[in-house]
């Protein structure tokens, strides 16, 4: 069983216009509230992918009991930890003509600290029944930054695979937590650390840097750009599939889900990242976040190329034991 891991959810209300003028009186055509988070992207997707999983995350307010409907609804399998604070909320603004998305993000929720230890009193008792950890997402405030570094380690401890994506001033002690897997956006990396990913042995220096400390895989992933990854000190550059993007939003989301089916089903390294990327593609194509049809994607990975970079691997192993 694959848990998700999310600090900070999110109610999206998405609101539908043909077209946007600003400082006019607007009426939208079409309003849908969704179910956001990155951690519970990555559980909607993982469904679709007939996977048995379980998203974590925490909840409060009005906007917490929506979320907790829309859940439901959507059939994804969840835990919660009440939280005294709203569960923030962001509204996104769907343009016809021309086709945009706008995004307006309302403010964090605000962590106890008794609440944040309660979490990690329930998280404890979920790592040590599941086979895969997923920690996606920002931490929304101080109370909280300790948790997925918390987590990597109980996950160390009970000796599961544990699944890093996230970024923010937490990042670093995430980092130093050793997770099994890391996902990072390179533009997120940038923003939360002082690297230099400019050049291709910049991004390079990091993954070996990463390795060093135990970190077995490595994908760093950039837009609809060539990415990187590393499968211990083996580096690939890899080419996704060109698509039409409508929403990028959730792409990352849809990758780590990706890679969580392929650790799961203990598939070989470049079978999984094949579909992981294609699955990140394929939900940049759509305006639904993470609802991408396996089918789809099986139909995109032969279009993505992976190429070895640096140290070549003498003897091709195709076995799936590479954690």
């Amino acid at each position: 069983m694959i848990l998700t891991v999310t600090l900070n959810p999110l109610l999206e209300r998405r609101l539908f216009f043909h077209s946007v003028e600003l400082g006019k009186e607007l009426r939208a055509s079409n309003e849908v509230f969704s179910a956001g988070g990155k951690g519970i992207n990555v559980s909607r997707q993982l469904n679709l992918l007939g996977m048995k999983n379980s998203a974590f995350t925490f909840l409060g307010g009005n906007n917490g009991k929506i979320l907790r409907n829309i859940l439901t609804e959507e059939k994804i399998d969840f835990t919660v930890q009440s939280s005294k604070s709203e569960t923030r909320s962001a509204d996104l603004i769907i343009e016809e003509n021309p086709f945009r998305v706008t995004t307006f993000f309302g403010v964090n929720s605000i962590i106890t600290k008794e609440e944040a230890e309660e979490f990690k009193h329930k998280l404890d008792k979920m790592i040590q029944n599941c086979s895969v950890v997923i920690f996606s997402g920002s931490s929304p405030c101080k109370a909280t930054d300790d948790i997925f570094p918390y987590g990597i380690e109980l996950a160390n401890k009970y000796d599961k695979i544990s699944i890093l994506d996230t970024y923010g001033n937490h990042l670093k002690k995430c980092i130093d937590a050793t997770p099994t897997v890391i996902h990072n956006n390179l533009h997120e990396l940038k923003n939360s650390l002082e690297e230099n990913f400019s050049i291709e042995n910049g991004i390079r220096n990091y993954m070996y840097s990463l390795n060093s400390k135990g970190i077995r895989l490595i994908f760093l992933t950039d837009g609809a750009n060539p990415f990187y990854a590393s499968k211990f000190d083996f580096h690939y550059k890899i080419y996704p599939p060109k698509v039409y993007t409508i929403d990028a939003t959730g792409s990352g989301d849809a990758f780590v889900a990706g890679l969580a089916y392929g650790l799961e089903k203990s598939l070989v390294f470049e079978d999984f990242l094949k579909r992981a990327t294609a699955l990140g593609a394929l939900n940049a194509a759509n305006l639904e976040t993470c609802k991408v049809k396996p089918e789809e994607s099986e139909k995109l990975m032969d279009l993505v190329s992976i190429e070895p970079i640096g140290k070549k691997m003498k003897v091709i192993d195709d076995s799936p034991n590479y954690l």
